[in-house]
């Protein structure tokens, strides 16, 4: 689970979505669960809690960025150590 870049220079919004990590960044995503909008003063961060708890009970390895922003939100992540 990571952040996919959008919007324009200094206006960029984010999807929170499920990659597979062998493939390109820019390549297609399984899942969109949610979106993050740094520079908006309210509504900034909008997640779909079911999905993002489905995924993560399937194993997903969540960024270390996704997850503090899932934390935010009260959906606690364990930090992971990953060789």
């Amino acid at each position: 689970m990571r952040l996919k870049r959008f919007g324009t220079k200094k206006r960029p919004y984010y999807r929170v979505v499920v990659q597979d990590s062998r493939l390109a960044t820019s390549s297609k995503t399984l899942d969109e669960v949610g979106t993050y909008r740094p520079v908006e003063s309210e509504n900034q961060i909008t997640l779909n809690t079911e999905k993002v708890k489905e995924w993560i009970a399937k194993g997903v390895v969540v960024s270390p960025t996704v997850r503090d922003l899932l934390n935010s939100q009260g959906i606690q992540i364990q930090r992971t150590s990953q060789n």
